[in-house]
């Protein structure tokens, strides 16, 4: 059972479609996190950037998902909060080994937390330290000092530590949301 069956019984919905924001600064990984998410057969072997945004829609025993891939580059960061509303659960994704833009992804993160469609809604958050296979990465702990995840108060979150490519640490992540 694949990451999304669970989140669907986490959020305890029954044959219904789920919205899921996959959100971070470009580069960090979102779209392969997304593809490996998929059922296998529905796995891409080619990851192009995401310009804009793109939505994947598959199905699995029990729901129908749509995942908002949302682009991460500077100039498409506004388009996430036209989508914030439809948003059941939140994926944030953070290329560990990009120290210089860390302060980008806090910000970022924090716009996000204190808009006003996401700001009073207790919509789970899973975070992803990417890219912990690069040897500049840092600890899904210095990461989570670093986006000060502590202060999140009225929100579930979770941080994982994950290499993409691989699939690694994509289970914990799982794990957590099923509660």
């Amino acid at each position: 059972m694949g990451l999304f069956d669970k989140l669907a019984g986490w959020l305890g919905l029954k044959k219904k479609e789920v919205h899921v924001l996959c959100l971070g600064l470009d580069n960090s990984g979102k779209t392969t996190i997304i593809n490996k998410l998929k059922p296998s057969n529905a796995q891409t072997q080619d990851i192009v950037p995401t310009i804009g945004f793109s939505i994947e829609k598959f199905k699995t025993s029990s729901l129908s998902f749509t995942v908002f891939d949302m682009s991460g580059q500077g100039r498409y960061r506004n388009l996430w909060e036209h989508y914030y509303k439809e948003g059941q659960a939140i994926i944030f994704v953070i290329d560990s080994s990009d120290r210089l833009r860390m302060v980008v992804a806090k910000e970022e993160l924090d716009t996000l937390l204190n808009h006003p469609d996401i700001k009073h809604r207790r919509l789970p958050i899973l975070f992803f330290a990417n890219k912990m296979d690069l040897r500049d990465a840092i600890s899904s702990v210095k990461v989570s000092q670093l986006l000060s995840l502590e202060n999140i108060k009225d929100k579930p979150w979770h941080i994982c530590a994950s290499d993409a490519l691989k699939g690694e640490g994509l289970q914990e992540g799982v794990d957590w949301l099923q509660g």
